[in-house]
């Protein structure tokens, strides 16, 4: 499935409510119940310093990109089965990339 285009404050709007409960975004912000989200177009999925990744997170070796964050999003679980994630996912495609949209600008 193709990315619909982002909107970014929508993005942030969803992120304040469904994500920042455990994820933070800024530069050297601390890993919450999940790890903080700066720097992560480009990075491979399990690698952020101090944060506990289950085996399956580490083991995966994802590239997070705009496809790989549209596909993971959609089902956590099912993308990296016995990932601690605990979020269902986000159904409708055009939140995630509301979601992806602020990430690239918030992470970088």
């Amino acid at each position: 499935m193709s990315i619909p285009e982002g909107d970014a404050a929508k993005g942030a709007k969803i992120f304040k409510v469904k994500c920042a409960t455990c994820h933070t975004v800024e530069k050297g912000g601390a890993s919450k119940t999940g790890p903080n989200l700066f720097g992560l177009f480009g990075r491979k999925s399990g690698t952020v310093e101090g944060y506990s990744y289950t085996q399956a997170n580490r083991d995966k070796g994802v590239i997070w990109d705009d496809q790989t964050l549209f596909d993971y999003l959609e089902n956590p679980k099912k993308y990296i089965p016995g990932t601690k994630m605990a979020f269902a996912g986000f159904k409708k495609p055009q939140e995630r990339a509301d979601v992806i949209a602020y990430l690239k600008g918030a992470t970088a």
